[in-house]
This record gives C-alpha cells, sequence and structure tokens, in this order.
C-alpha cells in the first residue's frame, strides 16, 4: 500500500472521532491540520482543537491515535496538539456548517 492509499484511509477513520461535545467528525470540523506518513508506516499528525481548554483533549488524541493505528500499513502515530492557526468555523467542511447551522 503507497503512502498516499495510507493516508486516505487515515481521513476515513479520522472520520469516525467526535468531539464529545460536537455532533460532527473532527475531519470535518477542519482540526486536522498535517497527516505524514513515511516509508516505515510512522504517522504524525498535526490537530487542532476547537478550544484550548477543551477538556475532552485525552480521549480525542487517544481515539485519533487507536483509530490510526489499527489502519493496514501503519506501524505507530505521534499526535501533535498545535494552536497555530488558530482554528475557526472557516476551516469546517460546508457539511460540516450545515450540520450545525452555520449555512
Amino acid at each position: 500500500m503507497t503512502t498516499f492509499e495510507i493516508e486516505e484511509k487515515i481521513v476515513e477513520v479520522l472520520k469516525t472521532v467526535y468531539d464529545p461535545e460536537i455532533p460532527v467528525n473532527i475531519y470535518d470540523l477542519g482540526l486536522i491540520y498535517k497527516i505524514d506518513v513515511n516509508d516505515s508506516g510512522e504517522t504524525v499528525i498535526d490537530m487542532t482543537l476547537t478550544a484550548p481548554n477543551c477538556p475532552a483533549v485525552d480521549f480525542i488524541v487517544e481515539d485519533v491515535r487507536m483509530k490510526v493505528e489499527s489502519v493496514e500499513g501503519v506501524t505507530s502515530t505521534t499526535v501533535n496538539i498545535v494552536f497555530e492557526p488558530e482554528w475557526d468555523k472557516d476551516m469546517m467542511s460546508e457539511e460540516a456548517k450545515l450540520e450545525l447551522g452555520f449555512l
């Protein structure tokens, strides 16, 4: 499996990860900033949160790590929480904006 195919599978599983307080997955919310997969399957994900003091951060990070590591070809996963650029609602997909009433 190519790294591109692995990244596609990672996006699929990230769409099953939810912030418990928001009924939209973290990928469509625009919280995933970067997915890097090297040739040996080591994966690094840069993501942010809707708020810096999100009480569900540990739950979300662990859910991301476990689901990404379940993808065939992924050997390890590092999840970095970053706050640059700062998240705002314009980063959400059209579907997410519709679901949350922003359209």
